[in-house]
């Protein structure tokens, strides 16, 4: 264990950061997490369709859902170019590279006309459906103006506005843009999205299976984490999945099926109980059972994030973040959670999550009620709880009777 831990942070970690820091990847982490109240909006709308099945002449909402959850790739086509900028120093044409990139991702789209002029767009592309061909094409505007922006026509000591001198530095990589959107959907009549997703669909279909759902949320949300490295590393990997998986379930009950895909966000946050890791039954233990003061410390200010499913406080406070002793079952349940709620979904235990729900804060017997619309989800979080319970226990006696001898050593000294 402490070779493991030795090797984590001395060579591990700091290569991870490196990644996380890295201008790409850091812009397509920002570009979504500055799109995620777009979900929150989708998941009042579902908290909305709970009163219209109870009230019948209760206004149907669901259009709150289409205009903000059901958009959620176009925002990201925009995002996406204007942080790559943002982050390549290029602050001044970041925006003119939103606005290419909007232009660009509709025409990947595949977009058409009808006789009378009207333009046809697939709503689910616009949405998560297309999330994938958001990126990529976000990714090619990007690379494309952050070239462009290394050989202007107008520097800092142009004589013109600011303004003026930007129009004309983007208008070629713009057109160049275009063009070859314009070429490949109208002149060659090729779907870029569909071939797209075609490409990554198969490593979408491996993350989003079994072994690939139980080893992307083992490693990001336990396991990376004890180590201090945040979970957010996987989140594009992990939203790249989920968002098209939970889309993918609404269409299926909308056409009359039961949903199938497991790797989504709602089920997630039905087991990560007080956060990653299952962590909100140590924070208790700590709070009203540790007799190390800094364990019942760290316990009491933990608690209440805890309870709304922020555990930075504990793991990094107490902490379980480099502690041999409790590193170890937050790996347990880092493993017992995506695996148990593979086993009672595909069972048909506890329904699996047909509509977006993103209120991942919210304490998590009431999330589960909400994202499965059913007590089973309420009554598996509180079985899982249990089963935290009994997994931290014995971890905590041991660590809290470790951090109590240090206290008392240091009392002597």
């Amino acid at each position: 264990m402490k070779k493991l831990i030795t090797w984590m942070t001395d060579v591990f970690a700091p290569k991870a950061n490196k990644i996380v820091k890295n201008p790409w990847v850091a812009s397509v982490q920002d570009s979504i997490l500055t799109a995620i109240p777009m979900i929150f909006i989708g998941s009042f709308a579902t908290i909305l369709s709970l009163v219209q099945n109870v009230w019948k002449g209760f206004p149907d909402f669901s259009m709150l859902s289409t205009f903000s959850f059901g958009l959620f790739s176009l925002f990201l086509s925009y995002l996406l170019p204007e942080a790559i900028m943002t982050h390549k120093n290029h602050k001044d044409v970041a925006k003119a590279a939103g606005l290419a990139g909007i232009a660009f991702f509709l025409l990947v789209t595949y977009p058409s006309f009808t006789k009378a002029g009207n333009l046809v767009l697939n709503i689910n592309l616009l949405g998560t459906g297309g999330m994938l061909a958001a990126l990529v094409s976000g990714l090619f505007v990007g690379f494309v103006m952050n070239i462009a922006s290394k050989f202007q026509f107008f520097g800092e000591d142009s004589s013109l506005p600011d303004f003026v001198a930007t129009w004309f530095n983007t208008l070629i990589p713009i057109i160049v843009v275009l063009l070859i959107g314009w070429l490949f959907t109208f002149q060659l009549h090729f779907n870029m999205s569909a071939s797209i997703t075609s490409v990554l669909m198969p490593l979408v279909k491996i993350g989003g299976s079994f072994g690939g759902f139980v080893f992307i949320i083992f490693l990001g949300y336990s396991f990376l984490y004890t180590f201090g490295i945040s979970s957010w590393i996987i989140y594009p990997v992990e939203i790249a999945i989920a968002l098209p998986g939970i889309a993918a379930n609404a269409q299926q009950v909308a056409n009359g099926g039961a949903p199938t895909h497991i790797f989504v966000d709602e089920v997630i946050d039905m087991f990560v109980i007080g956060g990653g890791g299952a962590t909100l039954a140590l924070a208790i233990m700590m709070a009203f059972m540790a007799k190390s003061a800094r364990m019942k410390m760290v316990g009491r200010a933990g608690l209440i994030p805890s309870i709304f499913n922020i555990n930075e406080p504990i793991v990094f406070g107490a902490p379980i973040a480099f502690n041999p002793i409790l590193m170890v079952p937050m790996w347990i349940m880092g493993l017992l959670g995506p695996i148990s709620a593979w086993v009672v979904m595909k069972l048909g235990l506890v329904p699996i999550p047909a509509h977006v729900f993103g209120l991942w804060y919210l304490p998590t017997p009431i999330f589960a009620f909400f994202a499965t619309k059913s007590l089973r989800g309420v009554i598996y979080v509180v079985v899982l709880f249990i089963i935290s319970w009994l997994v931290y226990l014995p971890f905590f006696r041991a660590a809290d009777s470790v951090a109590l001898k240090q206290e008392q050593s240091g009392d002597d000294e």
